[in-house]
């Protein structure tokens, strides 16, 4: 029998992070980087491994992933958001504590568009009465 490997895909404003799970010792690989070589700071490893520690799977998987659009915050949200979907795979009963932390919505903010005759979405032009 093959092993077993769970996709899933997380997005956040114009990041989109393929990722793929599989039964390990939790090392976490980001387009062929370490997670701390790819996200650099706290900041991201912490999002990217709250969906283990909420459902107590911290070093129980593998996770491989690419990662590209958006910036590097964004980037991590996404991962976050693929991962908690690729755990829903593993066990159904996680999803009432990924959906209280709000890990399994998408989160639809993205930048809004610049209007024409306008400076920018909504920001107008300075205007002189005379």
């Amino acid at each position: 029998m093959a092993e077993q490997r769970l996709y899933a895909t997380g997005k956040r404003k114009t990041a989109i992070a393929r990722v793929w799970l599989k039964p390990g010792e939790g090392t976490i690989q980001v387009n062929k980087k370490s997670m701390d070589e790819y996200f650099g700071g706290l900041l991201g490893k912490q999002a990217v491994e709250k969906p283990f520690q909420l459902t107590d799977t911290i070093g129980k998987f593998d996770v491989y992933a690419t990662v590209k659009g958006g910036g590097k915050s964004a980037q991590s949200e996404a991962l976050r958001h693929g991962i908690s979907k690729a755990l829903l795979e593993v066990d159904s009963e996680y999803r009432l504590t990924l959906k209280k932390a709000g890990l399994l919505t998408r989160d639809p903010r993205v930048k809004e568009r610049k209007k024409y005759g306008k400076k920018g979405a909504r920001a107008s032009f300075q205007f002189s009465k005379r």
